[in-house]
């Protein structure tokens, strides 16, 4: 059976972010996510949690300057002290929200550096957080986005995401699998998840064109759910898309799941 989150950094975005846990559980979900929960305190986001009776499976480690554009530190090796304290605040918001799961963005790839050193920033950075948060049994995912929205982010493919999750080689990075990102960058979805089920430990999903919500692009939703669900993927997958109109009038497609 299918488990599906709303991702509320990109859902029900008609209210205020504190607003949206109650709009997640009148449309029917039993979880949550979101990109970057620090701008409100953990207690904040637990009473609302606790009083809709929902759960937070899933939100990303702090990536730096957002402002100024940045997309993560993870690769920028006079700034690792920086990324340890991201995973330090990132840790102690899933401890206390009982979050299972956290996303890592690795970020762009630094100019004026030597490839190998840049890998080499990156592996120590992921094998510390995998080994910090395995301690508090949460899960470590790193992801690949798409060049054409992200040009230059570091990770583009599942292949290069598999390769830096083998180098790192710590039983507790995983991959999270963006079905609207991979689309665009290589297609072929049911047999890249089907090659790599054992990695993935989240799925995120919207349509392409226009990272909309399923049944408006060229994505065949209905046959993809269906081989997710035989493939025996018993993670969430995260509803990360931007609603035509109004988030209510873009769940049509998701009635069947959450019955």
């Amino acid at each position: 059976m299918l488990k599906f989150s709303a991702n509320i950094s990109t859902l029900f975005t008609e209210v205020e972010f504190l607003e949206r846990f109650e709009a997640s559980s009148n449309a029917g979900f039993k979880a949550v996510e979101c990109h970057y929960p620090y701008e409100w305190e953990p207690d904040q986001i637990g009473e609302k949690l606790a009083q809709f009776n929902l759960k937070l499976v899933l939100h990303n480690v702090p990536v730096g300057n957002r402002t100024a554009g940045e997309k993560g530190i993870a690769l920028i090796p006079d700034r690792v002290g920086e990324f340890q304290e991201s995973i330090a605040l990132a840790m102690r918001y899933a401890k206390t929200l009982q979050c299972p799961c956290v996303n890592c963005p690795v970020g762009l790839t630094p100019d004026g550096l030597a490839e190998d050193l840049i890998r080499e920033t990156l592996r120590n950075n992921l094998r510390f957080a995998a080994a910090a948060l395995e301690k508090e049994n949460i899960r470590l995912v790193v992801e690949a986005l798409n060049s054409r929205d992200v040009p230059g982010f570091y990770l583009a493919t599942t292949a290069q995401a598999i390769d830096v999750i083998d180098q790192v080689n710590h039983a507790n990075l995983y991959l999270q699998y963006d079905i609207y990102h991979m689309q665009i960058m290589e297609g072929d979805l049911t047999e890249t998840i089907r090659k790599n089920i054992s990695r993935i430990r989240h799925i995120q999903l919207a349509d392409n064109p226009g990272r909309n919500e399923p049944g408006t692009g060229e994505i065949n939703f209905k046959n993809l759910l269906r081989f997710i669900d035989e493939a025996n993927y018993d993670g969430w997958i995260g509803c990360e898309y931007t609603p035509r109109g109004r988030t209510e009038d873009s769940l049509g497609w998701l009635a069947p799941y959450l019955q």
